[in-house]
């Protein structure tokens, strides 16, 4: 163990979440603008210490820390790091497993003697002698992180919640509100969240994915089942009804320890009743569409619940959650055309957000537009991409977007076009987006996707806000 490391076990244990004791003044982020890495730098630099980093692109992300005074830089070049950070004895280097092995500055600070470690670390370190909520899962997590965190926020929790989306409500992927609780999105991808030690966990789904990390789904299936074997002495499991792993189990309308039940739809809005292991909580209201998102929020009801938040706050504050961008997200609602994007990029994260616009609108023409996201990934779930994507009325499909990894021979867009099963298809490219939509008689425009379809939502929202 290095001496920077000591530092952060022997500093650490008598320091709670926000304190500065981790034994460095500066951090250094590569990879600043990524939304769980963007949410840790802003909790630096909430709690005074000097943050800066670079980032491949500039996004509404990198502007919005410019704008607390974070520097940030764009080309990779050591020449470009501020020179207070240049100090190793006094700059800690955190990095997202995203960035690619040949990054200068990256391979600067290890070969110079920093101390550096990814980003899943440093939020173990961060939140181990706080009281601890995690959230797990391949599909879900970052909605039940932010239910939870509001949830806790508007309870007056002093909880400070790390999210891995820009929350509506706070408009920010930080909620800090106190430094004694901490909520987090535990994040499977490279066995991220085996670096944390929760007081209460959730699991909300195990379906196979990243498989380019795993190698096969029963990998997956090992890491959930190491996270919760991380959970405190003391601590409480819980899982989705129908996983294969022990705790307290939550469901719709089922025999669960937590479940739904009366579910209607009032103006949009969904009510229900949550029975619980000691009592019911009736005529809850909850906003955003979508079973997946009723269970979302029973879920992180139930882990408020048990931490002990009042019911009657609890019921306050469910009600006026409004959700995460890119997740569900309206840009346009009027009677004649409704544009939803959401960041929906695996076969069941489609069919969820297909199940929740045929409830919501259940006779209008949908347009769904989608991105795909990784080659392993489009590899891997060909089929299943291809079924989740025949569902809609029409689908325009954009190319593969890359992010970490390489082209995989005969793994492309064409190849997915070919499978969907849908008359209405068509292969297109970012220039001639608009376009194709414009061709369309739909009322209901869905963008869909992980990658940089994001950056095509304000120029679709600006073409078709005038026409609506």
């Amino acid at each position: 163990m290095s001496k920077k490391e000591t530092n952060i076990s022997s500093t650490k244990k008598n320091l709670p979440l926000g304190r500065k004791g981790l034994g460095w003044d500066n951090i250094y982020f590569i990879g600043i603008g990524g939304i769980g890495m963007s949410a840790i730098a802003r909790y630096f630099h909430a709690n005074k210490m000097q943050v800066a980093g670079y980032d491949k692109t500039q996004t509404e992300i990198t502007d919005g820390l410019v704008a607390l005074g974070i520097q940030i830089h764009f080309d990779d070049a050591i020449e470009s790091i501020d020179a207070v950070f240049l100090d190793k004895e006094d700059t800690l280097v955190v990095y997202t497993p995203a960035i690619p092995v040949g990054h200068k500055e990256l391979n600067f600070f290890k070969d110079n003697g920093f101390q550096v470690i990814k980003r899943s670390k440093i939020l173990g370190l961060i939140t181990e002698n706080t009281f601890c909520l995690a959230v797990a899962g391949t599909h879900g997590k970052t909605t039940t992180t932010s239910i939870l965190g509001h949830l806790m926020n508007v309870c007056n929790v002093p909880v400070t919640a790390f999210l891995g989306g820009v929350s509506e409500n706070y408009n920010s992927n930080l909620i800090l509100n106190g430094t004694e609780v901490s909520v987090v999105e535990a994040d499977e991808f490279d066995r991220s969240f085996l670096t944390l030690s929760p007081d209460l966990a959730c699991i909300t789904s195990m379906d196979a994915d990243h498989l380019d990390i795993y190698g096969d789904a029963s990998e997956l299936k090992k890491s959930f089942e190491d996270f919760s074997k991380r959970i405190k002495p003391n601590g409480k499991l819980f899982v989705k009804n129908g996983l294969p792993l022990n705790g307290i189990t939550y469901g719709i309308e089922d025999v669960s320890d937590y479940t739904i039940q009366n579910i209607k739809i009032e103006n949009g809005t969904y009510v229900f009743d949550v029975k619980t292991p000691k009592t019911v909580l009736e005529k809850l209201q909850f906003n955003l569409p979508g079973r997946h998102n009723l269970s979302n929020a029973l879920i992180a009801l139930a882990m408020a619940v048990e931490y002990g938040c009042p019911s009657w706050q609890l019921a306050k504050a469910l009600a006026s959650y409004k959700g995460v961008k890119r997740r569900f997200t309206y840009h346009i609602k009027t009677e004649n055309l409704v544009f939803i994007d959401d960041y929906a990029h695996h076969p069941e994260e489609i069919n969820a957000v297909h199940q929740a616009v045929r409830e919501m609108y259940p006779n209008k023409k949908v347009l769904a537009i989608f991105q795909p996201h990784l080659y392993s990934r489009t590899r891997d779930f060909i089929d299943d991409f291809a079924k989740s994507l025949s569902q809609f009325d029409e689908l325009l499909l954009l190319e593969i977007y890359p992010a970490r990894e390489l082209p995989i021979d005969g793994v492309t867009s064409k190849w997915l076009l070919d499978k969907i099963n849908n008359k209405n298809k068509q292969l297109v490219g970012k220039k001639e987006l608009l376009s194709q939509i414009h061709k369309s008689n739909a009322q209901i425009i869905l963008t869909m996707g992980a990658g940089d379809i994001g950056e095509e939502v304000k120029h679709i929202k600006k073409e078709f806000s005038i026409a609506s």
